[in-house]
């Protein structure tokens, strides 16, 4: 196994086979914006909020979680440094761990992590799209298998209780998962022009609703409430949702 300063410092084969480097500065920017900042962020800082029911909690948890990301890019920026290869995270477990570890890793990825994320993605899509359209929905069956029974871990968690089946939500999830990578299969610079696309656009909402909450729609009574208390709201802890229907709840 060769050594971080010889990986660094070693030539490139001659006549070995290369990946065409096809994307720019810009669309390798906004891949890696894209995916820090997921969809999800619209959902889950809600959920969050729900959970620790405290301002300053909320804040101290993306704090930490920046911090930990800001890390983990580094860490990754001087590992693909030295190891210039295509493959990413499976190089490095491959290289610094052995064989296994890479290719356990790379099959977790394709059946659970990278697929489990689009998946979430696209229920995200559908929940909001229920918004414009309201045909779109959760409750709005097409096909109803059946009903998963309940039940309880510790008489605390309650797990179960969802239904089985495809209703317009997942289907406009299902749809959409199905065009973008449609799209994808048609080239590199179609695929990164609609990820630049996407990402500006998700971006600059994010930034808006910064703007907005900050000069335009300021709530005189929601800063009492958040910044009298900082530290922990006076307000009633919500009771215990089953899962996973707090993710689809609006």
């Amino acid at each position: 196994m060769a050594t971080p300063a010889e990986l660094r410092t070693a030539p490139p084969q001659s006549g070995a086979p290369e990946l065409v480097k096809g994307l720019g500065l810009t669309s390798a920017t906004t891949l890696v914006m894209g995916s820090m900042i997921g969809s999800g962020i619209f959902i889950v800082s809600a959920e969050i909020a729900r959970e620790v029911n405290s301002p300053a909690l909320l804040i101290g948890a993306w704090l930490v979680t920046g911090f930990m990301t800001i890390v983990g890019a580094l860490s990754y920026g001087e590992l693909a440094a030295m190891m210039p290869k295509a493959g990413g995270q499976y190089v490095y477990l491959r290289e610094s761990l052995g064989p296994l570890w890479g290719f356990l890793y790379g099959w977790t990825l394709f059946l659970v992590i990278q697929t489990g994320t689009v998946a979430a993605v696209g229920v995200a899509f559908g929940k909001f799209m229920g918004h414009f359209f309201p045909g779109i929905s959760a409750t709005t069956w097409i096909w109803h298998i059946t009903k998963i029974p309940q039940w309880h871990v510790n008489n605390q968690i309650t797990l179960g209780g969802m239904d089985v089946g495809l209703n317009t939500q997942n289907l406009c999830g299902i749809v959409i998962i199905i065009f973008l990578t449609v799209l994808n299969i048609f080239g590199l610079k179609l695929g990164s022009t609609v990820q630049n696309i996407f990402t500006v656009a998700k971006v600059s909402a994010l930034a808006a609703l910064v703007v907005a909450g900050i000069f335009i729609a300021r709530n005189s009574q929601a800063i009492h409430e958040n910044f009298s208390n900082f530290w922990r709201l006076d307000l009633p802890i919500p009771p215990v949702v089953r899962w996973p229907d707090r993710w689809l709840e609006s």
